[in-house]
């Protein structure tokens, strides 16, 4: 082969790697850009834009529902400012939805009804269309009712057959007349009930002090059954004062079971079930054939409900004056020149929507697109049981995943364990479903660094170590831990500070806690603690920034707190000593990293020297059982630790958690 062939068939075959590494390349400048897909990961909020559409009132209809084909619009629930759009066009639309809605759930309860059927054509629904299905559902509800009634009473005839039957047990082994036991006689009272069986003996030696007897008949479980006899008279009231502080519940005798012995009782239950089970059999056969006549009707009316709720959803926040229209709402920058097309298009009459950027007033009140990137998914979902970011603050997902990961493979890195933990997720995927990367990722990370820490199922001498086993240098792994836990900390304070100056918080950003001043502090601190383990000496430049830090805090403070001097100086005082205790402790708090990563190898250990001692078939349990408990506890343990990390010592500091989430309106279907 030639020389210029040679090197034109290593370009070809070297060009689908630098196409995919262009694209990667691609992707990560995309983190920190402003035109990118939703469904991609990112740091920066997705740009919105404030719509206020103007349009006549006939137009509403389609509008909603083209607005809901697009899934870009978000409903924004101010009113307008002008006063004379006072009007609310869709409320009489709403009403009779509402109407049709409450009878076709009616009607579910007793007929099956596919909930969210498949909108082969999507038409809008006019007023007229409405009012139409809504008089074919009522109809249809009075014809249903009637099933509904006799199930209604058949569940309470069957009821009553199961009290009666529950009542005829708790009497069945009492061998006496029970009609004679439903009255009090002239001379002899008689009470049946329920005692806790530990009060038996102390509450029939207590009857007997009121000349009574007590005879237990049934005893199940905690309770005992009763039946106590004696005359009457004065000591009466005593009995009853004795009865309530033993616990003592009265059964009452129904006057079915005064009338029949138990075994005609038994034959009346058994025959009445029997034609309730008939009738009940009747009645599903007759719902099923009414079932068959009008099921295409209503699947088609449910259908109509479907397609007409975007505009009932829409319908709260719409205006307007005579025939004209407002409503306004917030939609991603990037979807605005397709949403306007869409309306040109699909709207009869003229309209004129009006697009603008949010103020800095109106921050809190935009929506933030959080994530649907399949991978980051599980990690948005772990984010989101925090909070949803306020818009324009760093979206915590990317970084949370990242490190989420790095601290859970440090501190359960083993080959063995990682690999069990992935392939399992990979095996009941359709099960967690998103949450299956989430493990496969997971038990990624702990493969990962089981290389790294050269372990494999707990043993170290199967493979060798890209660096070293956490056992062989303790020291080394907390100062890693620790390094690890200020570099965390400090970029936590970073985004912290980010989040709030893009906010218009400039001086919370520069003075309230996890500020640009508590991050100065927490420099000077670390390079004086630095100093100190070094050189044994705390130096002067970081003694200079921390106490100049902490005054700075400690003015800011005063000059927010009101009251006598005393008890601001004590305030500020305890608020400055918790600055310094809280960032120690946050620090020494990332020291778990490494300690539960040597914990997973001594672990390991104990359980394999527990196996040696044992037999060939106690050895084979012993690494069975031993691994799984390493699995199940420790991994839990690690992953709660791991969460613990993220929320208090990450989370708290940047992440307000306080936003609300993008719903835009859709066809739910």
């Amino acid at each position: 082969m030639k020389p210029l062939s040679k090197i034109a068939a290593a370009r070809d075959a070297l060009m689908p790697a630098w196409t995919g590494l262009q694209q990667r390349i691609k992707r990560l400048l995309a983190l920190f850009g402003d035109r990118y897909d939703a469904r991609g990961p990112r740091l920066r909020a997705l740009p919105m834009k404030h719509l206020r559409l103007m349009l006549m009132a006939d137009d509403l209809p389609q509008a909603s529902l083209t607005l809901a084909e697009t899934e870009q619009f978000h409903p924004d629930p101010r009113p307008p400012q002008q006063q004379q759009l006072g009007q609310q066009p869709g409320r009489d639309y709403q009403e009779i939805y509402q109407q049709a809605r409450a009878r076709l759930e009616k009607i579910a309860r007793v007929v099956p009804i596919d909930p969210l059927p498949a909108l082969d054509q999507v038409q809008v629904i006019a007023p007229e269309m409405l009012v139409r299905v809504n008089d074919q559902l009522g109809t249809r509800w009075e014809e249903v009712s009637r099933f509904e009634e006799i199930q209604r009473r058949l569940d309470e005839d069957e009821r009553t057959i199961h009290e009666q039957e529950l009542a005829l047990e708790n009497f069945a082994n009492l061998n006496l007349d029970l009609g004679a036991l439903r009255n009090k006689t002239r001379f002899l009272d008689f009470y049946i009930g329920l005692v806790p069986r530990e009060n038996v003996n102390r509450l029939q030696g207590a009857v007997a002090l009121a000349d009574h007897l007590l005879f237990t008949y049934l005893q199940r479980d905690t309770t005992a059954h009763v039946i106590i006899v004696g005359p009457t008279g004065e000591k009466e009231q005593q009995l009853q004062s004795v009865l309530s502080s033993a616990g003592f519940q009265a059964l009452e005798i129904p006057h079915s079971l005064a009338q029949q012995s138990p075994a005609e009782l038994k034959q009346d239950f058994i025959r009445r079930r029997q034609l309730l089970d008939r009738e009940r059999a009747d009645c599903v056969a007759a719902i099923a054939a009414w079932n068959q006549t009008h099921a295409a009707a209503l699947l088609e009316a449910r259908r109509t409900l479907l397609l007409a709720e975007p505009l009932v959803m829409l319908n709260p926040t719409i205006r307007g004056t005579g025939s004209l229209a407002v409503f306004s709402g917030w939609a991603p920058a990037q979807a605005v020149a397709a949403l306007e097309q869409q309306l040109h298009h699909s709207l009869h009459f003229p309209f004129a929507l009006e697009v603008r950027d949010p103020t800095p007033e109106e921050r809190s009140l935009v929506p933030t697109v959080v994530t649907t990137n399949p991978l980051l998914r599980p990690f948005a979902t772990l984010v989101q049981q925090y909070g949803i970011p306020h818009y324009g603050e760093i979206d915590p997902t990317p970084l949370f995943a990242l490190t989420f990961l790095l601290m859970f493979g440090m501190m359960f890195g083993d080959v063995g364990h990682g690999a069990v933990i992935a392939l399992a997720s990979w095996l009941a995927r359709h099960r967690l479903q998103s949450f299956a990367y989430f493990g496969i990722a997971a038990g990624g990370s702990s493969l990962l660094f089981g290389l790294i820490f050269g372990s494999i199922f707990g043993v170290e001498d199967w493979l060798p170590a890209l660096w070293m086993a956490p056992l062989h240098d303790p020291i080394l792994m907390l100062k890693v831990a620790l390094l690890w836990g200020i570099l965390f900390i400090v970029v936590a304070c970073g985004l912290g500070i980010y989040n709030r100056w893009i906010s218009g918080q400039r001086q919370a950003a520069l003075l309230a806690p996890h500020g640009a001043v508590n991050l100065l502090f927490y420099l000077g601190f670390i390079a004086g603690g630095f100093g100190l383990a070094q050189h044994g000496a705390f130096g002067l430049w970081p003694a200079l920034i921390v106490i100049g830090s902490l005054l700075t805090l400690a003015g800011y403070q005063w000059r927010h707190l009101s009251g006598p001097t005393g008890e601001k100086l004590l305030v500020v005082f305890i608020e400055t000593l918790d600055t310094v205790i809280v960032y120690l402790s946050n620090t020494l708090s990332f020291l778990r990293v490494s300690a539960f990563s040597m914990n997973h190898a001594a672990l390991a250990l104990a359980i394999f020297t527990l196996a040696e001692m044992l037999g060939s078939f106690g050895t084979l349990l012993t690494l069975i059982f031993g691994n799984l408990f390493i699995l199940v506890l420790e991994g839990g343990i690690v992953m709660i630790q791991v969460m613990r990390l993220q929320y208090y010592e990450g989370f708290s500091r940047y992440f307000s958690g306080d936003g609300q989430a993008f719903a835009p309106l859709r066809l739910r279907a």
